[in-house]
């Protein structure tokens, strides 16, 4: 899957990973033809956020695969009826064709499907492709008829009824109600995109009010399933002209298509919106829609739209009397993901105000295993519960998604960073991950690969370029990371302050960042509403105060550091500390600890699975070199500093702190390398900020004491 995507990626096709996944089981694994798919697919498809065509459209690769197959009227038929069929029951089938299964096999056909216990496919997926393009409208219109008569006889309502559409050329009023109503259990189920094609197509057979119902079934399926584009085009259907319960019902999932493509709630005038009676439905539909744009609100830190939105759910919910089921719980999460530590234990139902809500709550208690325990047990699939804020869609993708996008959040903080990516992939394979908390996954799913990997993967990006336009993620900590980690320590450091002088923009549910490239002073990049484990914001608090004190300070305050870090359960946390002890103790001139340090580092990360921080690590072991003390040059008192210096500063850093340490001008500096006075100078500011110094005698005093005890 990794090289379909990168393949993808290469020829300016990019698609969503769980899109790809769908047109593989249906295409088969064949980069071309997967290539070929994706190219007549419009950029909304391959995102994730439109439904994909039924069928996937015919090409070039799959039209060759069966130009030479002839098959006789019957044989034909019975081909594109298993193609058309809403499920893959045989029995029907046989009940349409009137022979046996052992009559079918031994026939021509026999090769092209596969019947096994009541079941029956055609053994090819592609196959079914060629047969919907190439067979003619009214020949397919013909099979429907014959299969609404099958489903018919057997009474089996809802396939009748569906044929029975699908055969008509014009509105068929009498199926849309029965497509309706069976589109709102498939929805119930976690079949959001059946539901969806059921609702549409009962939408495109009927007018009015039946119309509206139908519509707004389309419009929920579709965001259930994450495609943002074709819900928002259903729902904003409905406004204004729409029933207004129909309206109101369709609300909250109108807010999170817009949140979702436009990068943040839209505004709206709450009174034109508001119920226009005092009907007690009609007012628990506006409870629902207003907690969606609250807890959307929250979570892209729009506090002041969160707090007029959940004005509204107090409303809604004291005229209905759900202020216990509803506005409790949905409160509660909605101020936990905007950042507020101080929150009442209130605990809702079902997989969001319920499990998910309480497996953040485990978490931040400081109890990982625990929040991960619970969501375990919602996605046993025993006992589900209804979730009033997301009643009858507990089991749909999107839900999926949030649940999926915690678990992997709870895996970082623990610290288990390879099967967090591992939880990701397999998620985003099947999930549109890209939706919840405002586009977290694709933050988790890209600081995994460079924890992992070093470099961002086809999945991380593909994911990336499936996000719409207005959704923002800052990729300035990823781009310091990635540098870091190949080495580039001064790249990483610009690309730190860069982003420290926008704001320090960051998710409020705390994912990785890059403490060790800078230098963090300010209380208010210390102090965000983050919300994490206490073990993570120690981890934090412990790499801030190594980067961020000064030499005399650290003299006190290593020993308390040291004994601090060793209290870290997570690897991936305690390696980096244990890294960044390891480096400022080479800084100081103490190459022993500062080995045994980074040696404890690279095991704890590669523990982890976080093996590019491992390898980084590694890198700078073998510039201090495996040998025993080594045999220092007669004459040459700064050897060990050169050596120490060497793997903590780069290159052109290393030429100008000699040169300093020699006794020379920034001027001969300047005149020696080949640049400017200036670029010296910005060079001798990033060497005293590394080694924590502050004039060029305290530079010069540092190189002669390492040699005394290195």
């Amino acid at each position: 899957m990794e090289g379909i995507l990168e393949d993808l990626l290469e020829n300016d096709l990019s698609c969503a990973p769980h899109v790809v996944a769908r047109i593989v089981a249906e295409v088969t694994a064949d980069r071309s033809s997967v290539r070929e798919v994706a190219a007549r697919l419009d950029p909304a498809q391959r995102a994730g956020l439109r439904p994909l065509p039924m069928p996937l459209p015919m090409v070039g690769g799959i039209e060759a695969l069966y130009s030479g197959l002839a098959v006789d009227p019957r044989d034909h038929d019975l081909l594109v009826a298993i193609s058309l069929r809403l499920d893959d029951r045989l029995d029907p089938l046989l009940d349409f064709d009137g022979r046996t299964a052992a009559e079918i096999a031994a026939g021509t056909i026999g090769p092209l499907i596969h019947m096994h216990a009541g079941r029956v496919q055609l053994s090819d997926p592609r196959l079914a492709i060629w047969l919907r393009a190439t067979t003619s409208t009214t020949s397919a219109a013909r099979v429907h008829r014959r299969l609404h008569r099958v489903f018919h006889r057997r009474g089996e309502r809802v396939d009748a009824d569906w044929h029975r559409a699908r055969a008509s050329t014009g509105l068929d009023p009498t199926t849309a109600n029965e497509l309706t109503r069976i589109a709102r259990e498939h929805s119930e189920a976690g079949l959001s995109e059946r539901a969806f094609h059921l609702a549409a197509e009962a939408a495109a057979h009927t007018v009015g009010t039946d119309r509206d119902e139908a519509t707004l079934v389309a419009g929920v399926a579709a965001i259930a399933a994450g495609y943002a584009v074709e819900a928002a085009r259903r729902l904003a259907g409905l406004f204004p002209g729409g029933e207004e319960r129909y309206r109101l019902q369709g609300l909250g999932g109108l807010f999170v298509a817009q949140a979702h493509l436009r990068g943040a709630v839209p505004e709206v005038d709450l009174d034109a919106l508001r119920p226009r009676g005092d009907d007690p439905e009609h007012w628990y539909s506006w409870a629902r829609a207003a907690a969606f744009a609250a807890v959307l609100c929250a979570e892209r830190g729009d506090r002041l739209g969160m707090r007029s939105w959940l004005e509204a759910l107090r409303e809604g919910t004291a005229r209905t009397g759900a202020e216990h089921e509803l506005r409790d719980p949905v409160v509660a999460l909605a101020w936990l993901v905007l950042g507020d530590h101080d929150l009442d234990d209130v605990r809702g139902a079902g997989p969001l105000t319920g499990g998910m809500l309480q497996a953040l709550h485990a978490a931040i208690d400081g109890d990982v295993d625990h929040g991960l325990r619970i969501l375990a047990v919602g996605d046993s699939g025993i006992g589900v519960e209804v979730d009033p804020f997301v009643a009858g869609f507990e089991a749909s993708p999107l839900v999926g998604a949030y649940r999926a996008v915690v678990e992997v959040l709870l895996l970082m903080w623990r610290g288990d960073m390879g099967a967090a990516r591992d939880r990701m992939i397999r998620a985003a394979l099947e999930l549109p991950v890209a939706i919840p908390f405002a586009g977290l996954g694709v933050v988790i799913a890209r600081r995994l690969d460079l924890a992992v990997l070093g470099r961002l993967g086809p999945f991380a990006r593909s994911l990336t370029a499936a996000l719409p336009a207005p959704v923002r993620i800052d990729q300035l900590v990823d781009r310091g990371i990635e540098a870091f980690l190949d080495g580039a320590s001064e790249e990483a450091a610009s690309c730190m302050r860069v982003w420290r002088d926008r704001g320090a923009p960051q998710p409020t549910l705390s994912v990785p960042g890059l403490e060790e490239a800078i230098v963090v002073t300010e209380p208010a990049l210390r102090h965000r509403h983050r919300i994490e484990p206490p073990e993570i914001a120690l981890a934090q608090q412990l790499r801030l105060r190594i980067t961020g004190c000064s030499d005399e300070d650290w003299r006190m305050e290593r020993d308390r550091v040291v004994a601090k870090t060793r209290t870290l359960t997570s690897p991936f946390s305690r390696g980096r500390v244990e890294a960044m002890i390891g480096t400022r103790s080479l800084i100081r001139g103490d190459l022993e600890l500062g080995r045994e340090h980074l040696t404890t580092a690279v095991k704890l990360l590669e523990l982890s699975g976080a093996d590019a921080w491992a390898r980084a690590v590694e890198v700078r072991l073998r510039q201090l070199g495996t040998q025993e003390r080594p045999t220092v040059v007669v004459g040459d008192p700064l050897a060990s500093c050169r050596r120490v210096w060497r793997s903590v500063l780069t290159a052109r850093e290393f030429d100008v702190a000699m040169l300093v340490v020699e006794g020379a001008s920034n001027r001969d500096i300047a005149d020696s390398l080949h640049v400017s006075v200036r670029t010296v100078e910005v060079h001798l500011g990033r060497v005293f900020a590394k080694l924590d110094v502050r004039t060029r005698v305290e530079l010069t005093v540092l190189a002669h004491r390492i040699g005394q005890y290195v």
